[in-house]
């Protein structure tokens, strides 16, 4: 099947030209060899089915983070048979950036600009017949959040050509690029000149890319004409030819680009968009997202389909009447127990993954689509950068951050959209140490709240205070770099339905694939570890430790044992501990500040396996108890010292 990839800048209204294409049919996987996931679809073109690949967001094709390195690989190496290229016709020129340096690739491709509605009400319009002819490929405009010129792009798809559009560069560029050129193979999916123009620009990406293509010798001199060329420019190649690119694309708009009279945003919304991202006027904002938040997630979501689900539909019909079916026909006991015991693949893998995590996770799926279809997110993110910087992060980590709130494992996913290794790294032990997720923060929520307020706010500052020393601490040790933070703030406007469906079902379905697996397999260690006795070898071990330091009674080994499985589970058992007076107020407090900064759970834990390796997961859970212990302990020491709360 053809494929057809989907690029252009991020926040430009790919996924909604995808999601327009393909509907909600999609598959969502890591591209080889990276942690950057890429969504297929498929839809029939011209009467010929065709495979829609929508890429990650680029800036430039000399890749400044690993996103825009797949997008650039993808085309290097000739996965799909045409592009087209998604743009924002309010940003004309950074499209045309992008646009030329597609051209230069000798890539047959459709240009389309979307978001014409916005265009046209900030007062900008395009002569699109005139940039066809300039550029010599389609040029169609659309509204992908209302279908609105969909018909118009397929069809131009099916007319998709290189395109003739080219840039002069300064007379040594042309030189230089024409020596690296005659060291490349002449049989690329795009023009040589295309990479020589990378290498030229010191594109450092391609080096693995090179060995298996012309050699190392042929490296060696690439670098030389490289360097030598770098020398002969201030601030080196990639600026002049950067500046070579802009000044081609400005001749470009001088004869398109079409100022109109604004339309106008209605004052109002105008003052909206300004206060949501003031260092002060921007905190009720903030707050209105937070409650939000606990209305959809923690109300609808952990409240009241939790409910439905786990208490009514699983354990009160579905996980009965299948242990009563599991004695009738299933005669083996340890093969009954792994289906329907306590660590059974239907009564607590398939009980927890659906009834459980799924409705919470579904949820916030819903919320994080407000927040996004809205505009606001990017605003989110804009007032917390100043925070996330101090810990080598940026504005960009709110996403994974705001949705370990509603499960870590899924969270721990998310931390794909940060731009450098360390940044995900420190997003991941973040979410490791001290995230708590809803079903569990719920629980501790309604556990602290019988104690006190002071227990609560004592509860905060030191799992935040945790949070915030260990993310500074590794911002500096960790090796490696930190991205720039750059966010282009889309419009205000209200949420369309339709775009809550798709990406709400879409997202579900990722959720479905990549995450139940997980709780299966996690189940089934836990399943082995009961029947071998190694799960009470393990009890005992280490109930000396809660007594010893943490002075919490030998009964709370299996509240923190089952937190590894299920992080709300270990609360839980706490919280009926609690309720059977045998922990006194210092006890439930240091109890759950120590659950909460506790190792991650099993399905955590096997995400980030997943994701950075065994090596890095057994380093940070190494890390995390420790810490976890020796906090508790110093909370228990200082707080049977002062007498607080006794």
């Amino acid at each position: 099947m053809d494929a057809l990839l989907l690029v252009g800048n991020p926040n430009v209204g790919k996924s909604a030209v995808f999601g327009a294409l393909t509907g909600r049919y999609v598959t969502v996987s890591n591209y080889p060899g990276t942690t950057v996931e890429v969504t297929r679809g498929s839809t029939v073109i011209a009467g010929r089915e065709r495979e829609i690949v929508d890429t990650p967001g680029i800036n430039t094709l000399v890749p400044q983070s690993e996103d825009e390195q797949v997008t650039r690989d993808m085309l290097l190496t000739g996965e799909g048979s045409a592009v087209v290229q998604v743009g924002d016709m309010k940003n004309l020129r950074r499209v045309l950036l992008i646009t030329l340096q597609l051209a230069e690739m000798g890539l047959p491709f459709t240009l389309d600009l979307n978001m014409a509605d916005e265009a046209r009400t900030a007062g900008i319009g395009v002569d699109t017949d005139r940039l066809s002819q300039l550029l010599g490929v389609p040029v169609v405009r659309t509204v992908a959040t209302q279908k609105r010129g969909l018909g118009a792009l397929q069809e131009a798809v099916g007319r998709a050509v290189p395109s003739a559009w080219s840039c002069t560069y300064p007379l040594s560029i042309d030189r230089a690029v024409s020596e690296i050129e005659a060291l490349l193979p002449t049989d690329l999916p795009l023009k040589p000149r295309a990479v020589a123009l990378m290498l030229a620009a010191g594109d450092e990406t391609l080096t693995a890319w090179l060995m298996h293509t012309v050699g190392a010798g042929a490296i060696v001199t690439i670098n030389e004409i490289a360097d030598r060329l770098g020398r002969e420019f201030p601030g080196g190649a990639r600026l002049a030819i950067n500046r070579a690119r802009m000044a081609a694309v400005d001749r470009v708009l001088a004869e398109v680009l079409q100022v109109r009279e604004r339309l106008g945003t209605p004052a109002w919304l105008q003052r909206i968009s300004r206060w949501s991202i003031h260092p002060v006027l921007g905190l009720p904002f903030m707050a209105l997202a937070l409650v939000l938040a606990w209305l959809i997630v923690g109300l609808l979501g952990a409240g009241l389909l939790v409910d439905l689900l786990q208490k009514t539909l699983f354990e009160g019909l579905i996980n009965p009447a299948l242990a009563r079916l599991a004695d009738q026909l299933i005669p083996i006991g340890i093969l009954r127990d792994f289906l329907v015991g306590d660590f059974g693949l239907i009564t607590m893998a398939l009980t927890y993954a659906i009834a459980i995590v799924l409705p919470i996770v579904g949820a916030f799926f819903i919320f994080f689509g407000l927040l996004e279809d809205s505009g606001y997110m990017p605003r989110l993110a804009v007032m917390l950068n100043r925070l996330f910087r101090r810990m080598g992060l940026s504005g960009k980590a709110v996403l994974p951050m705001a949705l370990g709130l509603g499960c870590d494992t899924m969270a721990t996913l998310t931390a794909r959209i940060m731009e450098t290794r360390k940044q995900r790294l420190i997003v991941t032990l973040l979410l490791a140490l001290g995230v708590p997720c809803s079903a569990q923060l719920g629980v501790i929520l309604g556990l602290l709240g019988g104690v006190g307020p002071l227990a609560l706010a004592i509860w905060g500052v030191v799992v935040i205070g945790v949070l915030f020393t260990v993310g500074w601490l590794a911002a500096r040790v960790l090796p490696g770099e930190t991205a720039d933070f750059i966010l282009e703030l889309p419009p205000l406007r209200m949420p369309r339905p339709g775009n809550l469906v798709v990406k709400t079902g879409a997202r579900i379905e990722w959720y479905l694939k990549e995450a139940v697996p997980i709780f299966v397999a996690g189940t089934f260690i836990l399943f082995l570890l009961d029947v071998t006795g190694l799960l009470t070898v393990i009890e005992r071990g280490v109930a000396p430790i809660l007594q010893g330091l943490l002075d919490l009674p030998a009964e709370s080994t299996g509240a923190f044992l089952i937190g590894f499985l299920r992080r709300d589970y270990g609360a839980a058992g706490l919280y009926d501990l609690h309720a059977a007076g045998r922990l006194d107020p210092v006890q439930t407090l240091v109890a759950l500040v120590t659950m909460t900064l506790f190792m991650p759970c099993i399905a955590q834990f096997l995400i980030i396996i997943k994701e950075q390796g065994w090596k890095v997961a057994v380093g940070m859970v190494a890390f995390i108890i420790p810490v976890a212990i020796a906090v508790g302990a110093l909370l228990n020491l200082l707080l049977r010292t002062t007498g607080w709360l006794t």
